[in-house]
């Protein structure tokens, strides 16, 4: 969702609706010149006629502030599978730094390194699957 200056959303939603500025005035008790300058973001509504203008462009006061909600914000977090992707490259990324670690230290066995090297082979694979 693009982010809007409150202005554009004004005049946009009072154009649409098919209102003048006056039209909006009017319903707002200001003058006309009130909304050019709102709509052209050199001046703001009084945060107490903020409910009513709202219900005046036919929206909530949320939209109206572009306050996100929880439905609007769950497009933009992470997904179950790009999670699990994650993880499964950081578990791919740990077997190996731990493979090259215990390797340094000299307390890599033969058994470990192959398992190590085994859970992050296939922690990669299964990452570069999912993305398909």
């Amino acid at each position: 969702m693009k982010k809007e200056s409150m202005g554009m959303i004004i005049q946009s939603k009072r154009k649409e609706l098919g209102m003048t500025q006056q039209d909006l005035a009017d319903k707002m008790c200001v003058t006309d010149k009130a909304v050019s300058k709102w709509e052209r973001d050199l001046a703001y509504p009084d945060v107490k006629s903020l409910p009513k203008l709202a219900e005046a462009l036919g929206m909530s006061v949320d939209e109206l502030m572009q306050i996100k909600t929880e439905a609007q914000t769950s497009e933009e977090k992470m997904s179950v599978k790009a999670i699990v992707s994650l993880v499964l490259k950081a578990v791919a990324l740990a077997s190996g730094v731990a493979v090259v670690a215990l390797s340094a230290m000299g307390e890599m066995t033969t058994d470990l390194g192959f398992t190590l090297l085994g859970i992050g082979l296939a922690c990669a694979g299964i990452a570069l699957l999912e993305k398909k």
